[in-house]
């Protein structure tokens, strides 16, 4: 079932400016740690290990990430997609240095811009935030392939409900932020995310830490 423009929104509209100032501390310093039980080095560990001089991103945040990681190279071309304007115009400040191309896309439908391809394509804590099941979620995947070239690899984070063991507190705030359309992740199962990958790419891989699986996939 197609989600509507309003389920789309939800997911994305708790991005406001003032949101975004604090996110750096409230996502990645406390919940990841705390909460989701996946230290934010964790993930910025596995972006070294995954990016390319020649990446995107998509469902950009804060553009932590980009901003601390260490691309192979002195002039990366790094490219942001997002829905929300706000987080792309944070994310590009953040990382003026790199003079990013920016693209506002919502992802769940096709891209019809012309983009040049990537070597890399991050979607970190993305599929959480997308109305649907782990299956309809997964049309993302589709509508990125092109942008990847022959090689490339698409790889990031998303909080799993179901095949992970969330504490106590984890349970309580995703129930929170379901309610809210903040997250849409109640059915999100792990053996449907890493069927929906491995429909779609050749090599597969798959960590858990915590509530989060770290993911990658590579034709």
């Amino acid at each position: 079932m197609k989600p509507t423009a309003a389920e789309v929104d939800a997911g994305q509209a708790v991005y406001t400016r003032n949101i975004l100032s604090a996110y750096d501390l409230l996502v990645l310093g406390i919940s990841n740690r705390w909460i989701w039980k996946c230290p934010t080095p964790r993930i910025e560990a596995h972006y070294n290990s995954q990016l390319s001089a020649n990446h995107l991103d998509v469902g950009v945040g804060t553009g932590y990430f980009l901003d601390r990681c260490r691309f192979p190279g002195a002039s990366p071309r790094i490219a942001l997609m997002d829905l929300n304007d706000n987080s792309l115009a944070f994310a590009a400040n953040r990382i003026a240095r790199y003079r990013p191309e920016v693209w506002r896309q919502n992802v769940l439908e096709p891209i019809q811009a012309q983009i040049r391809p990537f070597d890399s394509i991050g979607i970190n804590y993305l599929l959480h935030c997308l109305p649907g099941t782990i299956a309809e979620k997964a049309v993302v995947f589709d509508h990125l392939q092109p942008l990847l070239k022959p090689g490339a690899r698409l790889f990031g984070s998303t909080i799993l409900r179901q095949g992970v063991e969330p504490g106590a507190t984890a349970r309580a705030l995703m129930s929170i932020y379901n309610r809210k359309g903040i997250f849409s992740n109640e059915a999100d199962a792990l053996n449907d995310l890493r069927g929906a990958l491995e429909k779609r790419f050749a090599r597969v891989s798959i960590e858990v830490i915590g509530c989060v699986a770290l993911f990658s996939a590579q034709n």
